[in-house]
């Protein structure tokens, strides 16, 4: 599966810097609002020693990580629903976004113009908030004016879907997370950007970042890392939480051709996540032979693996773990 993460932001923030740090693309970055004009995509591999070491053990002959694909827009200013700026326009290219990674300046830098004149990361994240909520609106709005004749022509369903449109529209005008409503089916089908999961990229060292900052993300239901992108720092942190606030984990497959990480969500079964790998192998899975990475690589490779009973034969009810080793057999 695709993991791909949209990064939002006011102007000047950081959010170039940490595409660029992401992807080591040579994109344009400046010191002043509106530099991104066009969304940049950059696709990055999952930082996962387990796949070094196992293509290593295996001597394959290619190594293919887990890979995220980051888009960055251009900055998001207050007013941006209105027509102030590039950014409201771009938002449509996040919109399939598994989640949004919020860059917010906590840096207290006075030689970095900031576009509200001074470093509020509260105020800052209710702007970005609000301009996300008003671009689901306008989509919102738009299945409304739809689902209306659907309504009038006794379409099953239309009823209960409008009903729950209208609370939608209500939470977003006043400025709420839809998470409420992540599941609920007419949400999951518009792919509204605040019922998206969220996660805060605080830019400044730890102590820029106060406990009123930090508290307040957790009343949102976000979660948060705190990263100096002056510093060029590792992007694994960001990774690893982006993969815990999807409920993402990485099984792997081993050999001399290849050694490679596959994305699946937590709680896959087995023949789900054979289909990963092709989705004829979920249609025909047989069984799976599973070895937890660790019992592989202790007793060097599958063979004395299987010797010592390490490697397990699981049908189609087992539940996938990260780090499981797998070979997958097929009708």
């Amino acid at each position: 599966m695709k993991l791909s993460i949209g990064i939002v932001g006011l102007p000047n923030v950081g959010k170039s810097t940490l595409f660029k740090l992401l992807t080591k693309q040579n994109i344009h970055i400046a010191n002043y609002p509106f530099a991104t004009i066009d969304p940049n995509v950059g696709v990055v591999p999952v930082p996962d020693e387990r796949v070094e070491k196992l293509t290593e053990l295996s001597k394959s002959k290619k190594k293919i990580p887990a890979v995220v694909e980051f888009y960055d827009i251009a900055g998001l200013v207050k007013g941006a629903n209105k027509g102030e700026g590039l950014g409201n326009q771009f938002l449509a290219n996040i919109r399939e976004c598994k989640a949004i990674v919020q860059v917010v300046r906590c840096f207290p830098d006075p030689t970095v113009i900031h576009v509200d004149s001074s470093v509020d990361p509260i105020r800052d994240i209710e702007t970005i908030k609000m301009e996300l909520a008003l671009k689901d609106v306008e989509t919102v709005d738009k299945r409304l004016h739809s689902i209306e004749a659907e309504v009038r022509g006794g379409t099953k369903g239309a009823k209960e879907k409008q009903e729950v449109l209208e609370s939608v529209k209500k939470a977003l005008l006043a400025n709420q997370y839809l998470t409420a409503y992540a599941h609920e089916e007419v949400v999951r089908e518009l792919q509204l950007l605040t019922a998206k999961k969220q996660i805060f990229l605080l830019n400044g060292v730890e102590t820029d970042v106060t406990e009123g900052v930090r508290d307040y993300i957790r009343t949102l239901g976000a979660d948060f890392v705190v990263m100096d992108l002056s510093e060029e720092p590792s992007v694994a942190p960001l990774i690893k939480k982006s993969y815990e606030v999807l409920d993402l984990i990485s099984f792997l497959t081993t050999g001399e051709d290849e050694t490679r990480a596959w994305t699946i969500e937590k709680g896959w079964k087995a023949p789900q996540a054979a289909g990963t790998i092709h989705t004829d192998f979920e249609k025909n899975f047989i069984r799976a032979e599973v070895v937890a990475y660790n019992e592989l690589m202790a007793n060097s490779g599958w063979q004395m693996a299987r010797q010592k009973g390490k490697v397990r034969l699981e049908g189609k009810d087992y539940v996938m773990q990260d780090g499981d080793v797998v070979v997958i057999r097929h009708g």
